[in-house]
């Protein structure tokens, strides 16, 4: 457990205004105190080395709402402290997402200084219209300059699309994705705009002013993603996560093998010694805690191995690596995680592959996850088996086409 690598993602919760499809933990505010909250994320993760020492830090994560309105001192005073508080990888990832608007892209190089090596550029669109239909505060000039001085500080840039908006079809979004491909990077997420609960947009459906894509078009589209980034060598690695061989995000992977990671900042999840940990989510009681408990942590359970397992699926199997199901069973002393015979029946339907004890779905498979993960959950319990490690748990919203957190 001491020697085991470790992931720490850091939330800042502030954004300059809330997107319509947008469930992340983010607020705007008129005033942000920089200080008080460099003080109080300092804090946080203090409170969480202590709990965690000896271990290695292979990345980094500033997430959001969002982290290019941090002050990049407050960025550099973070990257200070985690390196003094656990050892670091040589090669360690430093990620942080940002707004490719002007201000924002203003401190690129700053933030460059500060530390960060991979920038996560939240582009959506390149497409005024369909900017102004996400709420996002830039326009599409503005993210292809943002884009440009990000390739020139940073060695690793990676950015967001989002698509099946409501008249997407297959040749506009073959055309948005061709230019986004032209551009060189490493890494491109590419998420199907899904309609969250207590968003606008989710107000707006009900209301019947928003009417989403058809679900056949979006799966067409789906598709056509997979083989247009499979054709430029950047292959789906994750259901939404296209790199280049060598270039997938370091801290995406940690979430989604099901490994421990520590998360601070309000709102923040993590997992760490069998425990699943969430902050709390209203900056001001965020802050209130810190001051009162010397960390910002509002909720802490061990699930059950039979829990940990099933999340340890859903995760895996968003992987096109998929699980070894056998080691995840002996993992949380289970018998098994999954049944046999409904997994030889996907394998024979062209859904799931399977080689020894590790499964995986195809590509036809991954557009029905939420529904292969119904068919194939089956763990069962042994006292004659000890797990080989106390569970661990991270909240998943298992969606196959889902607007996910980490980038």
């Amino acid at each position: 457990m001491r020697g085991e690598p470790l992931a720490l993602y850091v939330h800042w919760p502030f954004c300059v205004s809330k997107c319509p499809y947008c469930d992340f933990n983010s607020h705007v505010r008129a005033g942000i105190d920089q200080g008080a909250w460099r003080e109080a994320l300092l804090a946080d993760m203090a409170h969480e080395a202590r709990l965690l020492p000896g271990r290695e830090l292979t990345s980094i994560f500033f997430g959001g709402g969002t982290p290019s309105l941090m002050e990049p001192r407050t960025v550099a005073a973070i990257i200070g402290a985690a390196r003094e508080l656990w050892r670091v990888a040589d090669d360690l990832e430093i990620t942080l997402e940002a707004n490719p608007n002007s201000v924002d892209a203003a401190r690129f190089a700053d933030l460059a200084a500060a530390g960060v090596n991979r920038l996560s550029l939240g582009l959506q669109s390149f497409d005024d219209a369909s900017l102004v239909f996400l709420g996002r505060a830039h326009s599409a000039r503005e993210g292809i300059a943002a884009l440009e001085i990000a390739q020139a500080h940073f060695p690793r840039v990676s950015f967001d699309l989002i698509y099946a908006l409501p008249g997407d079809t297959e040749e506009s979004w073959s055309t948005t994705l061709q230019r986004a491909l032209s551009f060189g990077i490493s890494h491109l997420s590419l998420y199907e705009l899904t309609i969250e609960p207590g968003t606008r947009f989710a107000a707006l459906a009900a209301a019947g002013k928003l009417q989403p894509l058809d679900i056949d078009m979006a799966a067409a589209l789906y598709e056509l993603t997979g083989e247009m980034t499979e054709a430029a060598n950047m292959s789906a690695y994750e259901i939404s996560n296209h790199a280049r061989p060598g270039y997938e995000s370091r801290h995406n992977l940690t979430y989604w093998r099901y490994n421990d990671y520590v998360g601070v900042g309000p709102g923040a999840h993590g997992r760490r010694l069998g425990m699943r940990t969430v902050r709390h989510r209203k900056p001001e009681n965020f802050l209130a805690a810190v001051a009162r408990n010397g960390s910002g942590v509002g909720e802490e359970a061990v699930l059950l191995p039979v829990e940990a397992a099933d999340e340890a699926l859903v995760m895996g199997l968003r992987l096109r690596e998929g699980v070894d199901a056998e080691a995840i069973a002996r993992r949380f002393g289970l018998m098994k995680i999954v049944d046999q015979r409904t997994v030889d029946r996907l394998v024979r339907s062209g859904h799931m592959l399977r080689t020894g004890s590790r499964i995986a779905l195809t590509a036809a498979g991954r557009l029905l996850l939420d529904h292969i993960l119904g068919e194939i959950a089956a763990t069962e319990t042994t006292a004659s088996v000890e797990p080989e490690r106390m569970p661990q748990s991270v909240p998943v919203s298992p969606q196959p086409l889902a607007l996910l957190a980490w980038r």
